[in-house]
């Protein structure tokens, strides 16, 4: 099998995603595809679950996430200005990637929060290394200014991830689950690709395992927006194929791009992060001896402040400052 799906969300991709991990990794395998990968919207939960059920049944995990690409700075949060996000698929290509991965994801928790996790360019561009990016679906950059007719800002958007990544760790994603807007742009991705050289990768934006299972998905949906079935929640998806597809299925839905299906295989090949699940990598601290001191210490109980009396046991360094544990 040449085909890999690199574009996948999990249960963990909360009240969206609809693959639940065990039975996905059952129809990957019964597929014949041997490899996949977890780009859940900005979060990384599921990495590990993902990573020991791929492991056992012999199928190479890819370990990524779709991020969302602040509008201007992690750090602005009008929201006239900062409410819409963009998103971003990034696949770790080796464990540095997998690092700076979750450098990244937990700066978008830390600083970038305002409605979702949200990283900005400052942030690509101090932890790209180990990296692979792909441009995303309908709600990525490049092809938001596509569906707006902005192509000369696509293409210097493309370009400049393509600075950042470097040469070959960057890809313009093209997807076809038969959305008018998909039909739209799709030929201008073609055309964006032989203007700058970035290649084309072919992906499905998995969301379920089984077609079948697309009203499960609406289920989800509906239960994050607040809405009952047959509402409209403004992320309803409009067709049923966003599921796990074969590789035929995918050279057939992409039959003028089928260079672009098999160099979902490429990618595959390059990205190779192994993790140490039974090996401790945190430091155990040793305590010196029992230290014993009376201090004096307060509490605030009903509106007024009571002095008490406390006993330091022990003293421990941490990040070069003298703390105390009180008992």
């Amino acid at each position: 099998m040449a085909f890999t799906h690199l574009h996948l969300h999990t249960e963990y991709s909360l009240l969206d995603g609809a693959c639940r991990i065990e039975p996905l990794m059952d129809e990957v395998q019964r597929l014949g595809q041997s490899s996949v990968a977890i780009t859940d919207h900005g979060v990384m939960y599921g990495v590990i679950d993902f990573y020991r059920a791929a492991k056992k049944r012999g199928i190479k995990p890819i370990i990524g996430c779709e991020v969302y690409m602040a509008a201007r700075t992690r750090f602005d949060k009008i929201h006239s200005l900062d409410s819409e996000r963009a998103h971003l698929v990034l696949l770790c290509e080796n464990n540095t990637g997998y690092k700076n991965l979750i450098k990244l994801v937990s700066e978008g928790f830390v600083t970038g929060f305002y409605t979702k996790p949200r990283i900005d360019r400052e942030l690509l561009e101090q932890y790209h290394e180990g990296l692979i990016a792909l441009s995303a679906c309908l709600a990525g950059e490049i092809p938001q200014l596509l569906l707006r007719g902005d192509y000369e800002g696509a293409k210097q958007k493309a370009l400049w991830y393509k600075s950042v990544m470097g040469d070959g760790n960057f890809f313009l994603e093209i997807q076809n689950h038969g959305l008018a807007e998909q039909q739209r742009i799709n030929p201008m991705l073609v055309e964006l690709s032989k203007d700058t050289g970035i290649p084309l990768v072919a992906t499905n934006d998995v969301h379920y395992i089984k077609k079948e299972d697309s009203e499960m998905q609406q289920a989800l949906i509906c239960i994050q927006t607040n809405h009952t079935l047959g509402e409209d929640t403004g992320m309803e998806f409009e067709t049923d194929e966003f599921y796990l597809k074969s590789e035929q299925e995918m050279l057939e839905t992409f039959s003028d791009n089928a260079d672009a299906v098999m160099r979902t295989a490429e990618i595959a090949e390059r990205c190779n992060v192994e993790f140490e699940l039974v090996k401790q990598n945190f430091r155990i601290l040793k305590f010196p001896a029992v230290l014993t001191t009376m201090i004096g210490c307060g509490q605030w109980r009903r509106g007024e402040w009571y002095p008490a009396t406390a006993k330091i046991r022990r003293k421990s360094i941490w990040t070069g400052l003298t703390t105390s544990c009180l008992l």
